[in-house]
């Protein structure tokens, strides 16, 4: 069984003398034997200790909370909660740096090509990029609702052409008309458009909205700060009242 001496488990754990003698001093980290000269010497399940009071110390726990931990009947059950704790912690701050990064590799790319860009420029990339993944989510939603829709109407056309019968047609005209009303006033209750001369965010009338020329991504609208009649950019808006 190996042996470590104070500055062999220290570098071991990657701390300080100081800190393995404190431990010792508060009765945590007791070592297994003393050497003939009074040196301290600790085992492997002493190197194994020190390194469960670092992890505990790093999740910001107090030597006097690590102390009771350690003195529990099953320790192990305790320190495997934090474990799993911390874990959570971490894959949730991993997701969150991911998405920032996401974010700026968008803005990174949106500015490429532009030699002219300003704030306002800055700020309507930032807004497009904020809501992308909220578009998209709504923008496949209405799709996967639209398929049975869609597949209505085709059985409808083959029936009636090849078997002269109409009325699953009429069927499929009742149920197409008001979904296209409910999924229309949904989309453009939860979508917003910047102008790109006064970068104003606004909302168009439902009937201008729908029947504008567009692009999977703008809509040829009358901006209501401006009066600017263009392209706008299409963004998220359902958050807001």
């Amino acid at each position: 069984m190996s042996k470590y001496t104070t500055g062999e488990l220290a570098k071991l754990c990657g701390v300080t003398v100081r800190t393995v003698q404190y431990y010792d001093t508060r009765g945590i980290l007791i070592p297994s034997e003393l050497s003939e000269g009074g040196r301290r010497l600790y085992s492997d399940d002493d190197l194994k200790r020190m390194k469960i009071i670092c992890f505990l110390r790093e999740l910001d726990l107090p030597i006097d909370a690590i102390s009771q931990i350690l003195k529990e009947e099953h320790p192990e059950k305790v320190i495997s909660l934090l474990i799993e704790q911390q874990e959570t912690v971490l894959t949730d701050e991993i997701s969150e740096k991911q998405e920032k990064l996401e974010k700026l590799r968008d803005l990174k790319n949106g500015l490429k090509g532009k030699t002219d860009f300003s704030l306002e420029t800055i700020g309507d990339i930032a807004v497009i990029m904020e809501g992308k993944k909220k578009l998209k989510r709504m923008r496949w939603m209405i799709i996967l609702t639209g398929i049975p829709v869609t597949a209505l109407q085709w059985f409808s056309i083959i029936l009636w052409i090849v078997k002269g019968i109409w009325w699953p047609f009429i069927v499929w005209v009742l149920v197409a008309v008001p979904w296209g009303i409910l999924v229309s006033r949904y989309y453009f209750h939860h979508v917003r458009y910047i102008c790109p001369e006064c970068h104003e965010i606004f909302k168009p009338t439902l009937k201008e909205a729908f029947w504008a020329n567009h692009t999977p991504t703008a809509r040829k609208l009358t901006c209501t700060g401006c009066g600017h009649k263009g392209f706008c950019v299409e963004v998220w808006g359902g958050d807001e009242q």
